[in-house]
């Protein structure tokens, strides 16, 4: 038989943790809610004193009623698509059935593209121009911390292209990807081009910094571990100086890939390249009375994928670094 006396103890035990694990959490849960609400009623409060040519300032209730038009919008072009394909495949199965020798094909459905297809758009642009940085940065920033001559002779150059401004970049970016990429059947879209080479542009200078820096201030004991170990040049960066440099290089590819997502918006903006800056671009030039909350849709929607892009990075960070306590804020 249990010994309820014995038992009692041991209740009070998870009780006491029970309230002292809430206690812990209850703020941080409750006051980003807080903060939000708060928001979301100035906002509420402020977009109806404005007066725009097009109407009210959208609140978050006309935001939402316009989000809920986009994913509608999504669905019908989804049903449009389906029945494009179903149709030329009962064509093709019907001049099959005529003549089995016949060639047949599908032609690509080319209706407008969504909201939702412009937000894979961005992301796929983005990804492409900051993987592009990465690959050129962390070697030249391994290569700059352990060489104070390269160092030296480059830092002038990172100083001088890091605050260029990616509408500088732009320009510059479009008239030689017009120039050299020249294919007659090309693998891109030189608007898609335009855009990943000007995001890459403004993602390698962070990346480069912050490996410099982690790379540089090496721990002693750790460069006297590999000069003991006779470790070779490859075999010393592999083995001490990435694991050493990867919270630094990790906190570089956090900030290249925040500064990458600002900067794809101006740049599909002016290089009408398909994705979100397109999008704002188009409603703003439509004019309509539901393009301020398109646009405002669009805002939100670039500003929660940038904290979940910083999110996952730092999940990746936490996995691959000895630093598990990489910071969370």
């Amino acid at each position: 038989m249990s010994n309820p006396a014995a038992a009692q103890p041991i209740q009070d035990t998870l009780k006491s943790a029970s309230r002292i694990a809430l206690v812990r959490w209850l703020p941080n849960l409750l006051l980003p809610i807080i903060g939000v609400l708060v928001f979301l009623l100035f906002w509420q409060i402020a977009a109806g004193s404005i007066n725009t040519s097009l109407g009210k300032f959208p609140g978050p209730t006309q935001v939402a009623t316009q989000f809920v038009g986009l994913v509608k919008e999504h669905q019908r072009e989804q049903l449009k698509a389906e029945a494009f394909y179903q149709r030329q495949e009962q064509r093709n199965a019907d001049k099959l059935a005529k003549n089995p020798e016949a060639e047949v094909s599908i032609r690509p459905y080319t209706g407008k593209p969504t909201f939702f297809k412009q937000i894979l758009t961005s992301l796929y642009t983005v990804m492409t121009g900051f993987v592009i940085a990465s690959l050129l940065a962390i070697p030249l920033g391994i290569v700059c911390g352990l060489s104070k001559p390269i160092y030296n002779a480059i830092n002038p150059l990172i100083q001088i292209f890091k605050p260029v401004s990616p509408l500088a970049w732009l320009p510059l970016v479009t008239m030689v990807v017009s120039a050299v990429y020249t294919s007659t059947d090309p693998l891109f879209a030189k608007s898609f081009v335009t855009s990943a080479v000007t995001v890459a542009l403004c993602c390698l200078w962070p990346t480069v910094i912050n490996t410099t820096v982690g790379v540089a201030n090496l721990d002693k004991d750790l460069q006297n571990v590999s000069r003991v170990l006779s470790l070779s040049p490859m075999r010393h960066v592999r083995r001490i100086v990435l694991p050493a440099a990867i919270p630094m290089i990790f906190t570089g590819l956090r900030l290249s890939l925040a500064t990458g997502w600002m900067v794809l918006i101006a740049a599909e903006m002016l290089a009408q390249n398909p994705g979100l800056g397109k999008f704002i671009w188009d409603e703003f030039q439509n004019g309509s009375s539901n393009s301020l909350g398109r646009i405002m849709v669009a805002v939100v929607v670039i500003g929660l994928i940038g904290f979940v892009l910083d999110r996952l990075m730092l999940m990746l960070q936490r996995r691959v670094s000895w630093d598990k306590n990489a910071d969370l804020r």
